[in-house]
Order: structure tokens, then C-alpha cells, then sequence
């Protein structure tokens, strides 16, 4: 597969509410999107997931900007490749940098796809027409908030509710929504807010019968969490934990979770996600999409990796209208009572709206050969 120009955008987007967690408040959301054309004027689009600034990760939007544009679509603008799997080894000197890698890759994929007449899903492999998504629903400042945000997610059909948690506003906060939703697939979130010294903490979650406590120490420390699951009933969820197949598979053979929290970007791309979710097939341990606060086109790859067979619970790809009041692809992703549809037509399945790809573009640089 041949490709004859990249683009390079970053768009500054404003959610509709602000989103909190143990690493603060968001809610101007910059970007990174990827447009790789071939000569017969198709396009291949890839988000680049990472932050402003590096809380989540190392990796911050500015760093993957700097990245993409001076060693990564350098790298491939000038090479002919099979299909987008070799995307690897070109990458494999460039150490980490995992979210402006799976920028690039993902649109390499969908342009792929494209050329294949295949859905994206297809491509990957994926074996599912419907997909069960949860929500996940910020830290609030009254229980009141956060008990009518619930409300109205239960009302509209979301199969799990995810709440966040941080010290100090934990086991409480959980009690109060368990006593006015006693039977609601629920979880939380600690973005790794939490040490082995908040083991009596962590324990008591056990009463509250959830599905998971998610990344609840520091990102990267499998042993500590391989502690910390034989001392708890709840199923540990690693998330910033897993940067790549050969952490997924530590974390399995050390006992450190029960279920992984796969993103792409986190793990460099749709082909590390590929590797990742056949090894937790094999070894029995259930994956599900997370979300990184995603545009549509982000949205539109979660869609597809979650199409795979051991993506068996519910991920975080809400709906569009959720976070943007216009999103920048036509149809925007709409989850009917908690179900996603997997759309088949070509590539990600869904037209990029460059009048709004434009409107919210800070800055833009073309690649050619």
C-alpha cells in the first residue's frame, strides 16, 4: 500500500461539561488528528489520544505532535508496505511514544481498509455486529450530582456505570450510590490515586459487590497489584499498567488483575491491540475498550477493536452527544440503550466533517513525498 501525502492537525474541542478524575479537571480538549491520502484521493483517518498534559502518561499532545512530525511520518511517507502490521517494525527503534505511533497507524489502517472495500472491523478480525458500552461518569462535588448523573445513564440504557475515586472520596461516595442503585453493574476508577497503605480502603470495596476496581495503584507496578488482588475479592482492572503485549502477559503470569482495560493508544496501535486481546483470550482474562475522552474518528476505532470476540464487557465508548455538541464525523457514534452498532461500510465507517475539522484546527502541516 502506497501512500502520496500525511496530514498532521491539531484541533482544540470543548466538551460539554468538565471531566474529572484523581488528575484533574478537563474540559478543552486538544488533539491530534492523522490524514493519510493515497494517489486515487482516498483518506485514512487516526486520532492521537494524549493530553495537554502528561498526567495520564509521559506522552502530552505537544510531545506527539513533535513525534509525528520529525520522526515518525518521515519514517513512512516515503516507504511502500504490505499492510499496516509493518508499521511495527518501522516504529520499533522509536522507543514508547505509544499515542503518536497508534495516531499514525490507525489512520494506515483505515486507509487500508479503504483500499480493501473492508469495514475496519473486518480487517482486524472483528466477529461482532453489536457491542454492550458502559459510561463513565467524572467526580462530582455533591452525591446529588452524581446520583441524578446515574439516573439518567441507568435511564438511557447503559449496561455498566464506572464511577471515578480518589482518597477521601471513595468508599463513601460508593455506599451512597449503592444504596439508591443496589443492583447496577458498577465499578470504579482510581486512575492509580491509591499505595499498599490503602489496603483497608481497598478491602472495604469488597462489600459493595463490584465488577472491577480499576488501576488502583501506581501505573507500571504489576507486583504491587499482584499483592494487592490475593488480598481483595474484587477483580483488579489494569489499565495504565499495560503499555504493550509483553506487560499484559506479566501482568498475567504475576496474578495482577483479573481483567484488562485496553486502549488504543496506551498500547501503541490496532495491531498491539490485536496481539494483546489474543493472548488474554488464550489465558481467559476479559478485555473491554476504555475511553480517552475521543473525537468520532477515536470513537470509530474503539467501535472496531471492540468488535473482537474477548472484548466480552462493556466498553467506554459513549455516545458523541455525551461529550461534543457536534462531533466531526457524520452519522456521529449513537448508543441505543447501552448497544453499539458496528458499521460496515468501508474503513472506520463514518464521513470526516472537514469544515468542523477545520473550525477547530490550531495548526496543520502537509507530508508528501
Amino acid at each position: 500500500m502506497e501512500m502520496n501525502e500525511i496530514i498532521l492537525y491539531k484541533l482544540k474541542m470543548r466538551m460539554k461539561n468538565p471531566f474529572t478524575t484523581s488528575f484533574g479537571t478537563e474540559q478543552d480538549r486538544i488533539f491530534l488528528l492523522v490524514e493519510a491520502k493515497d494517489a486515487n484521493g482516498r483518506s485514512g483517518w487516526g486520532e492521537g489520544v494524549a493530553s495537554e498534559r502528561p498526567l495520564y502518561s509521559e506522552e502530552f499532545t505537544q510531545q506527539s505532535w513533535y513525534m509525528l512530525e520529525q520522526f515518525l511520518i518521515p519514517e513512512v511517507i516515503n516507504r511502500n508496505m504490505d499492510h499496516p502490521e509493518d508499521l511495527q517494525a518501522i516504529f520499533q527503534p522509536y522507543k514508547r511514544n505509544h499515542m503518536a505511533k497508534a495516531a499514525l497507524e490507525g489512520a494506515v489502517w483505515d486507509l487500508y481498509a479503504k483500499q480493501n472495500n473492508q469495514s475496519l472491523s473486518q480487517a482486524l478480525g472483528g466477529s461482532k455486529n453489536k457491542i454492550e458500552v458502559g459510561i463513565s461518569l467524572g467526580i462530582e462535588d455533591s452525591y446529588a450530582k452524581l446520583l441524578e448523573n446515574i439516573q439518567g445513564k441507568v435511564n438511557e440504557g447503559y449496561k455498566r456505570i464506572k464511577i471515578k475515586i480518589k482518597p477521601g472520596k471513595d468508599i463513601e461516595v460508593v455506599r451512597e450510590v449503592r444504596k439508591h442503585f443496589p443492583s447496577i453493574p458498577l465499578m470504579v476508577d482510581a486512575n492509580s490515586a491509591y499505595t499498599l497503605r490503602d489496603i483497608d480502603v481497598l478491602k472495604a470495596l469488597d462489600e459493595f459487590d463490584l465488577m472491577m476496581i480499576e488501576q488502583p495503584l501506581a501505573a507500571g507496578d504489576l507486583i504491587d497489584h499482584a499483592k494487592l488482588q490475593k488480598e481483595i475479592q474484587t477483580p483488579v482492572c489494569l489499565d495504565e499498567s499495560i503499555h504493550s503485549y509483553d506487560d499484559a502477559r506479566q501482568a498475567i503470569e504475576l496474578g495482577s488483575c483479573k481483567i484488562i482495560n485496553l486502549k488504543i493508544g496506551r498500547v501503541g496501535g490496532l495491531t498491539e491491540s490485536k496481539r494483546i486481546h489474543d493472548l488474554c483470550e488464550q489465558a481467559g482474562i476479559p478485555l473491554w475498550c476504555g475511553g480517552m475522552l475521543e473525537s468520532g474518528v477515536g470513537r470509530a476505532h474503539n467501535i472496531a477493536i471492540a468488535s473482537l470476540a474477548n472484548f466480552t464487557l462493556p466498553g467506554d465508548t459513549a455516545s458523541s452527544s455525551r461529550y461534543w455538541e457536534k462531533d466531526i464525523i457524520d452519522p456521529e457514534v449513537v448508543a441505543e440503550q447501552g448497544i453499539l452498532t458496528v458499521n460496515d461500510s468501508p474503513g472506520i465507517g463514518y464521513d470526516v466533517l472537514m469544515n468542523e475539522v477545520e473550525k477547530h484546527t490550531m495548526e496543520k502541516k502537509v507530508f508528501t513525498k
